[in-house]
Parts: C-alpha cells; structure tokens; sequence
C-alpha cells in the first residue's frame, strides 16, 4: 500500500492582502513559512518516508516542500518541478484584490468566477504584460499550452496526464510520493482520485499548509484519508 500526501502551500504573500494570484509568483508570508515548517513536524511525527516529491514551478509551493522535508528531516529525496502542477491561471483577475473585484463586478460574478467548473475567467492575451508567455520558465512550451485564463476543469485537463505518466506509475510500484503545490490543482488532484463530481469539488477546500494522507491500495482507490493538523 502507497501514501500518497498533499500539502497546499502555506500562506502567501497574497493570499495574506486577499488578491487573485494564479501563475503569478509571490513567496511565502511569513504565517507561510511557519505553516510549511509546521507541516513538516506534523510529517516527521507521522513517520512517512518519502520515495519522490513532486512540485509546481512556483516559489510559493517549491519553498513550501523545501521546509516540510526538510522538518520531515527527508529534503534529500528526489524532487521533480513542474508548470503542470501550478495553480489555476486566474486570467486578467490575477493581481486584482477579491474584495474590490466583488465591489465592482458583483458577489455573484466573482463567485462564478472563482466556484464554478467550467467557467473561465476574464482570458489574459499573451501580448500582455504579465502574461506567462513572457516568463522563461515556460519557454520550451508550445504557446498553445499556456493559459490566458483557467477553470477548475482545464486545471484538471492539465494535471492529470502528468498524474498518469509520471505519479500514478511511483504509487503503483510502492513508493510514497508527496506533492505541495496549490489550492486548486490539488483539487483536481482531489477530484480526480475520489472520484468526486463536478458539483460536489466546489465544496471541497484545501487548507493551506495542512498536510493530506492518503493510503492507496494496489489499484491506486482510496484506502483511507486524513488531514494532520
């Protein structure tokens, strides 16, 4: 039986000053750093050790791996950085304060925005400044594949072949994997492996720098589950 743990990163810089951040880079605050260092106690108290760990290319969740592991007193293990598992890309939302975007475009269409599945933001063109496509972490992606905006759903769209070729075949050899990466990439990660509907996931939420177990079975189905707080 494989564990796999989810950790969203711990809080950040702008999740502190309420704003839309998306694929946009900020650090940690310092309530993250302490949320990140706590989740490795929790971790080392728990006594998982880790074969692989996997992150986004974002400071936020890389940084937030490095201080858990190393809590874990496992920052040795072998450590993979990928865009596939950023955050949902917020469009032309991202760097905008939540409360003044409500204020102007209404609770609801700020809701619809941030809830629903299948909805996209307002898109970010590539010529704009701040957009991804300008960023040289992601210069050998085709064009194409880099968002102006995401949903849940295309977050999922994105997420999930990585799943597949690269995490689901560790688990299935017996390794424990541990991912931090971002709110709602997790919960496609979430949605997918629980098989949750499209409904329901609005509903789920993930804590920042809680650390989720998981025990898989030979079949990658969830076992059991439980946050350590």
């Amino acid at each position: 039986m494989a564990k796999l743990v989810f950790i969203r990163h711990g809080q950040s810089e702008w999740n502190l000053s309420n704003q839309f951040t998306g694929w946009v880079d900020v650090d940690l605050s310092e309530e993250g750093v302490r949320q990140a260092q706590n989740a490795g106690a929790l971790l080392k108290k728990e006594g998982i050790e880790f074969d692989q760990a996997y992150t986004s290319v974002l400071t936020r969740a890389i940084k937030t791996l490095h201080y858990a592991l190393e809590g874990a007193g496992q920052l040795w293990i072998p450590e993979m950085k990928t865009w596939r598992l950023n955050e949902r890309h917020y469009g032309a939302l991202q760097g905008l304060n939540k409360k003044e975007t409500a204020e102007k475009y209404g609770d609801e269409q700020v809701h619809i925005w941030r809830r629903s599945y299948d909805t996209l933001p307002p898109l970010l063109d590539a010529s704009d400044e701040g957009s991804a496509a300008q960023d040289r972490r992601y210069a050998d992606l085709d064009p194409r594949a880099i968002p102006g905006g995401e949903n849940l759903k295309v977050t999922l769209e994105r997420v999930i072949p990585f799943w597949e070729d690269e995490i689901a075949p560790k688990l299935l050899d017996g390794k424990n994997v541990i991912i931090a990466a971002h709110g709602n990439s997790l919960r496609a990660l979430t949605k997918y492996i629980e098989n949750i509907s499209d409904a329901d996931i609005m509903d789920v939420e993930m804590a920042t720098g809680e650390p989720v177990v998981y025990d898989l079975d030979a079949k990658l189905n969830v076992v059991s589950k439980k946050k350590l707080n």
